[in-house]
């Protein structure tokens, strides 16, 4: 049995954002453990992202919440609770099936470090609890002991930042490491972190406004990498691929993979069913228009969420929240490399 014969695609080959599974592909497993990460890397994504904090007895744990209450069958502060110990955290499982321990960083660089892995980026979100020089610091001990890391390591880890005052520890304690903002304003991104970092990671919502169009331009034109989460509805998808990103970071990698497989045109060959990516004289599935016209926008009109009003109340009651640990933005010398609009 054979396909017929399609046509190519009316549009030239496109740049498809990458898929970075967020805190791993973790609508399948448990957030932010090993078991979510490898299925993430297994289902072809280009990247994983994940949360640090860390233990009274100075263990950089994988963990998205300060506290433990909410995933795991524990309960208190992370940097309250030792790892080792009769009653350490590394004893410590989630809720959700199936039942996994808490990663470490190490075990989580170590994962990356297999060498069937080591096309992996590694997103690290800085979570605004932590010290940042005490926590920069066991992070390089971590990576500065794998071996050939300056060339196989340290080049896939992108630090994401949510408050000013990480900035110079970052750039003294991991200057080896990119640097993204990670947040919901472009007018943060712009003050705060424009000149400092590689890479801006924005809710989805930040991005439907027309403030939010104006800084997917001015990325563009700098060169910056635009990342967008957490994308997890197709027509969200679309979207993003629309607006030009360089990666969609989603807990349903399967999905996004799936879309972007149908959206690039591919084929296969019955005898083998092994994927290849190529535009030839041969079966196509489907193609970019074909796929991309099944997923409408009427969502940026209807969805109240992304209404300026509502942004702007989020945005800045985000900001009061980061301030409130880490302490004032404006405390930190910064100096924007382009204007700010508020």
């Amino acid at each position: 049995m054979s396909l017929p014969l399609a046509t190519k695609p009316s549009a030239a080959p496109r740049q498809f954002p990458d898929c970075w599974g967020h805190r791993g592909a973790s609508s399948r497993f448990p957030e932010n453990t090993l078991a979510s990460f490898e299925a993430a890397i297994r289902d072809g994504a280009e990247g994983i992202e994940s949360d640090v904090h860390v233990s009274a007895d100075n263990v950089v744990v994988m963990f998205h919440d300060p506290a433990l209450e909410r995933t795991t069958d524990s309960t208190g502060q992370i940097k309250e609770r030792d790892w080792h110990g009769e009653k350490g955290m590394k004893h410590v499982r989630t809720i959700k099936e199936p039942k996994q321990a808490i990663p470490t960083f190490v075990e989580t660089i170590e994962l990356l470090m297999k060498p069937e892995n080591q096309h992996a980026n590694f997103n690290v979100d800085v979570k605004v609890q932590n010290d940042p020089d005490r926590l920069f610091a066991l992070m390089h001990e971590t990576i500065s002991a794998q071996p050939d890391w300056e060339t196989l390591l340290a080049p896939r880890i992108l630090l994401g930042l949510w408050h000013p005052r990480f900035l110079s520890y970052a750039k003294t304690r991991l200057p080896y490491c990119r640097r993204s903002y990670i947040g919901d304003s472009p007018y943060i991104a712009r003050k705060y972190f424009w000149a400092d970092c590689d890479a801006f990671s924005m809710a989805f919502g930040a991005l439907t406004t027309a403030d939010g169009q104006r800084f997917r331009v001015e990325c563009k034109a700098a060169g910056k990498k635009l990342m967008v989460w957490t994308v997890n509805k197709p027509d969200h998808m679309m979207e993003a691929v629309r607006w030009e990103v360089n990666v969609i970071i989603t807990d349903v990698t399967k999905t996004w993979l799936d879309l972007r497989t149908a959206l690039q045109g591919t084929f296969f060959t019955l005898e083998s069913a092994k994927m290849t990516w190529a535009y030839a004289d041969v079966p196509f599935i489907a193609d970019y228009e074909k796929i991309g016209s099944q997923y409408g926008r009427i969502f940026l009109w209807t969805t109240p969420k992304f209404y300026t009003p509502y942004l702007l109340a989020h945005s800045k009651q985000a900001q009061s929240y980061l301030e409130r640990i880490a302490g004032p933005f404006d405390a930190i010398a910064v100096t924007p490399a382009i204007k700010t609009q508020a």
